[in-house]
């Protein structure tokens, strides 16, 4: 089977059933964007040792939002006729993993942080960022076709579990972050 099938010349894709869509058709926008933040984790886990303790929870990771785009790729009239698990309980994992790593940091975060520190922070701060920004194309899909609220739920703790990766790599790296401004409503606004 070649790898170019030469049906995507003329600016069309086919979502998970056959429907052709515009390739920059908010399904294909939003499920991009999540292969993109899916790259960058496996940059990131490139980067650290291949027993590193983050790994397992990375590739876990990686393998549901596999799942997540799948079911973005499916056209919400079809969406029963997908057998990939919808990412159930994903936010909960990541709610478990931010605790742990907020518990082993010797300080709480209260401030907006500079990206950077080093190169395992910085491709943190990269998921992070790349994150919301496919909350915001799936909050746009969302309006127009419904998302299973798992999915939402997920990609909102990913961010957050990526901020606190940042700091717990920096900290790993006996480093400084550098704080740009406290939380408004940590300083009691």
């Amino acid at each position: 089977m070649k790898i170019y099938t030469k049906t995507g010349d003329r600016g069309q894709t086919d979502l998970l059933g056959g429907v052709r869509v515009a390739k920059d058709d908010i399904r294909v926008d939003a499920y991009g964007t999540f292969d993109e933040v899916n790259s960058f984790i496996g940059l990131l886990r490139a980067k650290l040792a291949p027993k590193h303790l983050w790994q397992d929870k990375l590739h876990h990771i990686q393998v549901e939002l596999m799942n997540t785009m799948s079911h973005l790729a499916t056209p919400y009239e079809l969406k029963d006729k997908n057998t990939m698990p919808l990412p159930e309980g994903m936010d909960k994992f990541c709610e478990e993993w931010i605790d742990e790593i907020e518990a082993d940091l010797s300080s709480r975060s209260d401030h907006f942080i500079l990206p950077g520190g080093n190169e395992v922070s910085a491709l943190c701060h990269v998921v992070r960022s790349q994150l919301r920004k496919g909350e915001r194309k799936l909050t746009t899909l969302h309006r127009v076709h419904p998302v299973e609220r798992s999915i939402l739920f997920f990609i909102n703790r990913l961010s957050d579990l990526f901020f606190s990766l940042s700091r717990a790599a920096m900290e790993e790296a006996h480093l400084t972050e550098e704080r740009w401004k406290a939380f408004l409503y940590k300083r009691g606004k």
